[in-house]
């Protein structure tokens, strides 16, 4: 592309003498020094009468919007396809066999036999490629056919036309509902506010709606677009396949630049939502989109299988290349002993014989082509069948398909099936992966006051949502305070809605959407995180209460205020849910038709409440106000404490804390003493007369929401439980109804959206009555407590009460995340026009700078966001995923150590892990946290040291005990009960220090290591530590594009198709809908596909073996002169006929255990860990079974026609029958469960056999001369030494393998046999056997780790005593963490994990930590 602009410039250089008429330029006179940097830009010029000429030039070299993901055309199929088949070493192998066979010296076969089989699999190969690659080809037709409106400059008007015609520079207008074709700049919307929806479940499964705004300048159009009068050029990156990233400029006539970024593009693939129509020019086209650069297709990896396999063919080559020497050898002492050369021996043209060393060349050579099917060539097309099948039946397992998103298990890489049954260790994300990602507002806390939503806990523990798929959707109705008054205190439902189904998967269906507005109904389950279980909020009484009170007494909803002339102050309360409702992106649509949005508050006024009587209130209220602070007396304590309660008592407290927890928050920051209770009486008659002269309002809440994730969905909807309801949005302005039902419309003036670096977002808006500028953020608490206004700089008073209110908060933070919640911070700012201005003119000049615009952005960012105000704090629930911790426990047993890598906070992460199982009440948990290298390496040789002791003493104690234990399917000692909590930035300091080693080590003892504020490149980097220090087989399994890296890391990576989108579906190997399914996905599937593939292997091998020593056996009774008593047809049938169709079925559908005992017993799994079925030693004793099988199917034939005059021929129909016979039968024994398929198969080919063998002698009269196979068959059959030699030659052969199973199924019983013998047994006494084993093994368990409690008591001798819970029993952990970071000595080396357990020990009581966790300072 870059070549052919150059190639562009020159042909304009060379334009440039012609007249002005003739040639338009490039840009204006003033700007021709303008030059653009092709290798870093792409120039686009607008396809109209302007920039004609231009356009024409320069589309010629930019790619069409025709896309062809078909990897073959009609011309290139065939070269291109054996160019692929030919690039397989085996391949290249068969094909130099094949030419060697021409040479007339070392010809063995007739030349052209020898190429059939190489043939054969070239075109099954090339059939498969075909298929497959025509199936693309209709589905590219399909797309590229799709019709849409683009510009056509001649008519003046918009025309229909192909996707396929669609070039870069065209103007395309594109309706509601339909799919975009290409990458546009947004350049036109129909909405007022420039603002274009879409739905990007075609491109990342998201359904949540994405705002898109048209470039800026051309927002504000009062008439409709006309390309004729767009006269500027576009400049923006070159083509990449960042989703995320892009930027820009439109360079105008006048020399102003104006930027744009992601924010303006509409990608290929998305859906127009909620806007009539938008018009845009195209930037990139076809390939060049960013959805097709990252549509990589499916996954290609080398399996651990396929590489033991490789080592298997190189041993096979040894044995073939000492085959051929012996060959060459014996042909070279056999030549030597004649004198006269024997009349067999033709010597050449010039009459002259070869030399005994020159024969024994040839012979080598000769021997390679006569023994080449050792080398099994049929394998790996078999693998790639069976591998097919075996995704095929994987698909279709009902048990792993998700109906609530219609989505079954996905394979994307389609050769590492095996690998799932050889897994040791698995790294999993939390958010989304082990929980639902279904994000529930479960408690707050407010200026230092906590609500716990008791009644909102109750709901959620006996919640479960509804399938009412037949009813009828009706409006949703939202809480009225009103409802309140009259008794009300019921769960806060949405009133005649129905269960909803969330994110359903929108897939590609370009059929499906059109570009006129949809009519009728929305399907509602595409509306993510609206499940009732998220939007359905229980209200907390007393917080209720406070906000009702906050609410009816706020001056600003007076008309007084105009008149007192003072600016009223809004109640921390109402900040805090006007933070909620409006410090987000949501969209509101309606709920009749939800992809419409909302751009207007609804229109409606309250009925019957008199104006002069709403002052009459206010007034009231006043007055009572005033003499109350009149009345009361100042307060003692400070205002920032909160006053005690009775009803308070929530909190784990020690009996030296004298703060308690607020359960109903009834403790106000700020108030003093009680009021008189005339006072009191008067002012709450006051508010409910407010209330009963407030008529209720008819307003029909048929609004819903939309939101980009999880956590502003719940918040949202926390707020609309409140009756703070977000009514509208649009770039411009936000509208939120009040309790009572006042809108306030706020003016919105920026949006500072989320992002990874900040960890925050900041909206900043004018308050309506106020006029304000007030700046709310939310954002993680790590961050958001450091930007808090330092309250040294405060007075005495406001600095004691900021310090306790900030510590109020933490501890409830701290609370929050011990409960597994996930905490955000509410914090605002105040801003004076003047601050305002001068940061607006900045942030106008981040926005249309060029150069390093995301970091001027963020800059401005963080100039904004500090000296905040906090607010208050949220704690949202993220559910555990149905089955989570019955599948950790079963794949720990599978003997799988299980790490969990996640961003989040350290408790909330901890808690997580003791939900699900990942962490036991009886583990002893190491948590290290440490920034200095010394520290972390002390602790790190101390925590081994006394493990290793541990580990000792258990082991001495376990050998005296081995002996008496009953005979059990696991012998081998389980791990010790050690867990191991490490942060992110020790994670630094072991991958910057060298650490490396050691901590591998100490994990390798530990049951489950948890990393807690672990990035992206952190998770990556342990997986692949792990993976290739360790050299274990490696899953990682994540649901978000945070998890990416760690997914392609691993050997075999999972994505979660979630609600973080499809990001880490489309980087990974396997999709599934939930985690429980990773428990059958690997306990069965994985380990039925790696035994029967490798039995598979391990059978064609020994196949290939034995029936090729019946040719080298031959070679000692004829001289070694490489010829063969078989004919070479019924050779090539063999292999590729005969026998390859069984061991096919065999790899495919054959099961060793059933599913109910494989996940019963989970085992089992181990023997796929150890590669029991495929290893060095498995191998050798097939490869010996062959040469002995071999040598019975040669001997005893041999030894039958001895002495007799029967021809060659002849000779080796009988050995090539009772051969066929051998390995048929020594499958049947591999075979564990038999199906009406395994016996079709197997007769089919026997049967087959005989029927082609019968027809081809009886009609080959001159194939194969000299040696013609005319009649023999049919001479052998009527001959009874044929039939005695087909009878005892297979059961001689097979005699020794079978007595070898027998015994082994008899004396020594392994796990896998015990499980087959259960799989007979009827399923109740089945049910009773596997009790039985399973307390056997717990029994074997305990005797092994019965020292465990013995590390617990020498890591706690020195600690206080544990304090048990309410929630958890008293359990071991050692928390090593190091607040000194500037020590200048640290730890020294030689100090133990004892002697830091005795340092500066802090009794941590329940109010610290709900698990009593000991924890050591360093």
């Amino acid at each position: 592309m870059d070549s052919s602009f150059y190639r562009w410039k020159r042909a304009l250089q060379r334009d440039s003498a012609k007249c002005p008429s003739e040639t338009t330029p490039l840009l204006p006179s003033k700007r021709k020094s303008q030059t653009y940097d092709l290798n870093k830009q792409r120039v686009v010029f607008a396809n109209n009468k302007k920039w004609e000429a231009d356009c024409k030039k320069v589309s010629k070299f930019y790619i069409g919007n025709k896309i062809r993901t078909t990897k073959y055309t009609v011309l290139s199929f065939l070269p291109k396809n054996l160019f692929g088949q030919f690039y397989r070493s085996a391949n290249l192998y068969f094909l130099f066999l094949a030419i060697l066979n021409w040479m007339p010296q070392i010809e063995v076969f007739h030349k052209e036999i020898t190429m059939v089989p190489l043939v054969i699999v070239l075109l099954v190969i090339a059939v498969k490629d075909g298929v497959e690659d025509y199936r693309r080809y209709c589905f590219d037709k399909k797309v590229n056919l799709t019709k849409t409106q683009v510009y056509e400059k001649n008519d003046h008007s918009y025309v229909e036309k192909c996707w396929k015609d669609v070039r870069v520079g065209d103007f395309v207008k594109i309706f509601c509902n339909e799919i975009i074709p290409a990458d546009i700049l947004l350049l036109y919307s129909s909405d007022q506010n420039g603002i274009c929806h879409i739905e990007t479940a075609n491109l990342d499964g998201e359904t949540n709606l994405k705002q898109r705004q048209v470039v800026r300048g051309f927002s504000n159009q009062e008439s409709p677009f006309n390309p004729e009068s767009f006269k500027n050029t576009i400049v923006c990156e070159a083509p990449n396949n960042n989703l995320n990233k892009f930027k820009g400029y439109v360079d105008q006539l006048s020399g102003q630049r104006t930027g744009f970024g992601n924010e303006s593009l509409l990608l290929r693939g998305c859906t127009v939502r909620n806007t009539e129509e938008a018009i845009g020019v195209v930037v990139y086209a076809g390939h060049e989109t960013k959805a097709m650069l990252n549509n990589s297709g499916p996954r290609y990896k080398r399996s651990k299988l396929e590489r033991q396999m490789n080592i298997s063919v190189f041993f096979c080559v040894g044995i073939l290349f000492i085959m051929c020497l012996i060959g060459a050898l014996g042909h070279g002492i056999w030549s030597a002993k004649f004198v006269i050369h024997p009349l067999f021996d033709v010597p050449d043209g010039n009459g002259n014989y070869f030399s005994p060393a020159l024969a024994g060349f040839y012979m080598f050579l000769t021997m390679i082509i006569l023994l080449q099917i050792l080398i099994p060539i049929s394998l790996y097309v078999s693998i790639e069948l069976v591998k097919l099948g075996q995704i095929f039946f994987l698909h279709h397992d009902i048990d792993l398909y998700d109906e609530e998103i219609d989505r079954s298990v996905q394979c994307r890489a389609l050769n590492i099936t095996e690998d799932l049954g050889q897994i040791q260790y698995i790294f999993s994300d939390k958010t989304g992966t082990l929980t639902e990602n279904k994000m529930v507002f479960r408690r707050c806390t407010i200026i230092g006051n906590e609500f716990s939503h008791q009644e909102n806990a109750k709901r959620l523990e006996t919640y479960k949502e509804e399938d009412s798929d037949d009813e009828d959707v009706s409006k949703l109705r939202n809480f009225s305070l009103h409802d309140l008054a009259e008794g009300n205190q019921s769960t806060v439902r949405h009133k005649g809605t129905r269960a909803l189904r969330r994110c359903h998967s929108a897939r590609p269906n370009i059929q499906g959407h059109f570009r006129k507005k949809s009519e009728g109904r929305f399907d509602l389950s595409q509306v993510a995180f609206s499940s009732p279980i998220e939007k359905d909020v229980t209200p907390d009484n007393m917080l209720l209460k406070k906000v009702r009170e906050a609410s009816v007494r706020i001056e600003a909803l007076s008309p007084v205020k105009a008149q007192s002339g003072t600016k009223p102050s809004n109640s921390p309360y109402i900040d805090f849910f006007l933070a909620l409702a409006i410090c987000n992106t949501v969209v509101v649509s309606t709920a009749t038709e939800p992809r419409q949005r909302v751009t207007g508050p609804p229109l409606f006024k309250p009925a019957g409440t008199p104006l002069d009587k709403v002052q009459h209130l206010f007034q009231k209220l006043k007055l009572l106000r005033s003499s109350q602070s009149s009345a009361s007396t100042p307060s003692s304590s400070d205002p920032g404490t909160p006053s005690k309660s009775k009803n308070n008592k929530i909190s784990p407290a020690s009996g030296s804390d004298e703060v308690s927890r607020s359960s109903s928050g009834e403790a106000e920051l700020g108030a003093g003493k009680e009021d008189s209770s005339i006072s009191k009486n008067s002012s709450n008659n006051c508010i409910e007369e407010m209330y009963a002269n407030i008529s209720p309002f008819n307003i029909e809440d048929d609004c819903c929401y939309e939101a980009e994730s999880p956590d502003e969905a719940a918040l949202v909807h926390a707020a609309r439980a409140y009756s703070f309801t977000l009514m509208s949005r649009t770039p411009e302005q936000v509208s939120v109804r009040l309790p009572q039902g006042t809108l306030l419309t706020f003016e919105l003036l920026y949006t500072l959206g989320f992002d990874s670096v900040r960890k925050r977002m900041s909206v900043v808006v004018r308050h309506p009555i106020t006029r304000e500028i007030i700046v709310y953020t939310k954002g993680a608490d790590s961050v958001i407590m450091d930007l808090l206004d330092d309250p040294a700089k405060a007075n005495i008073t406001d600095e004691k009460r900021l310090r306790k209110l900030q510590a109020k908060t933490q501890r409830h933070l701290d609370w929050y995340a011990r409960d597994g919640l996930r905490t955000l911070c509410i914090a605002k700012k105040v801003l004076s026009e003047e601050d305002f201005t001068r940061w607006s003119n900045f942030r106008e000049e981040a926005e249309a700078a060029i150069e390093n615009r995301e970091e001027l952005l963020m800059e401005t960012a963080q100039h904004l966001e500090t000296n905040l105000t906090l607010i208050g704090a949220t704690g949202i629930e993220d559910r555990l995923q149905e089955g989570v911790p019955d599948t950790i426990a079963a794949l720990r047993e599978a003997g799988i150590s299980i790490w969990v890598l996640t961003g989040d906070k350290q408790e909330t992460a901890v808690n997580i892990a003791y939900s699900c199982q990942l962490l036991e009440q009886s583990d002893t948990v190491f948590t290290i946290n440490t920034e200095t290298k010394e520290t972390c390496e002390s602790i790190l040789d101390c925590t081994l040291e006394e493990i290793k002791k541990f580990d000792t003493e258990k082991k001495k104690k376990s050998v005296f005990k081995r002996r008496r234990q009953e005979t059990s399917p696991e012998v081998a000692m389980s791990p010790p009960e050690v867990g191991l909590v490490i942060d992110g930035r020790t994670l630094n300091v072991i991958f910057n220090g060298g650490l490396e080693d050691k901590f591998l080590e100490l994990t390798k003892r530990c049951r489950s290591v948890l990393c807690c504020r672990a990035t992206p490149l952190q998770k990556s980097m342990v997986v692949k530590l792990v993976r290739d220090k360790l050299n274990v087989m490696t899953l990682s399994i994540g649901d978000g594009a945070n998890d990416v890296s760690m997914i392609q890391a691993a050997d075999v990576g999972i994505g979660i198709s979630g609600q973080e989108g499809m990001q880490a579906v489309m980087s990974s190997d396997f999709a599934i809908s939930r985690f429980k399914h990773l428990k059958k996905l690997l306990l069965v599937h994985g380990h039925w596909c790696y035994s029967r593939l490798a039995k598979m292997v391990i059978y064609f091998f020994y196949k290939n073996v034995a029936y090729v020593n019946l040719l080298f056996w031959y070679q000692f009774f004829c001289g070694f002169s490489g010829t063969t008593m078989l004919d070479y047809w019924q050779m090539i049938f063999f292999n590729l006929f005969f026998t390859s169709v069984p061991p096919l079925v065999f790899g495919i559908i054959d099961k060793d255990v059933s599913a109910e005992t494989l996940l019963s017993i989970p085992q089992l799994y181990k023997r796929g860990q150890q590669s029991q079925d495929y290893k060095l030693s498995t191998f050798w004793i097939a490869i010996i079974d062959a040469f002995y099988q071999s040598l019975v199917c040669f001997f005893i034939p041999y030894f039958t026609y001895q002495d007799t005059s029967i021809d060659v021929i002849s000779f080796g129909t009988p050995m090539n029958t009772a051969s066929l016979f051998t390995i048929t039968l020594h499958l049947a024994i591999e075979i564990k469960t038999w199906t009406y398929l395994h016996w079709i198969t197997i007769i089919g080919s026997i049967v087959s056999y005989f029927v082609i063998s019968l027809v081809y002698n009886g009609v080959c009269v001159l194939c194969n001369e000299p040696t013609n196979p005319y009649w023999i068959m049919e001479r052998q059959m009527s001959d009874p030494n044929f039939y005695f030699v087909c009878i005892i030659t297979p059961v001689l052969a097979l005699l020794p393998r079978y007595f070898i199973y027998a015994l082994k199924g008899t004396c020594r019983t392994t796990p896998i046999i015990e499980a087959q013998h259960l799989d007979k047994l009827c399923k109740e006494e089945r049910d009773i056997k596997i009790q039985q084993w399973k307390e056997r093994m717990r029994k074997s368990a305990h005797c092994v780790n019965n020292g465990s409690s013995e590390l617990g008591n020498a890591s706690t001798n020195s600690i206080n005593g544990l304090i048990g819970t309410p929630e958890r029993k008293p359990h071991n952990v050692c928390t090593m963490t190091n607040e000194y970071e500037n020590s200048p000595h640290g730890v020294g080396p030689a100090k133990c994990v004892k002697d830091l357990l005795r340092d500066n020990t802090e009794d941590f009581s329940r109010a610290n930590h709900r698990r009593s966790i000991s924890t050591v300072t360093v």
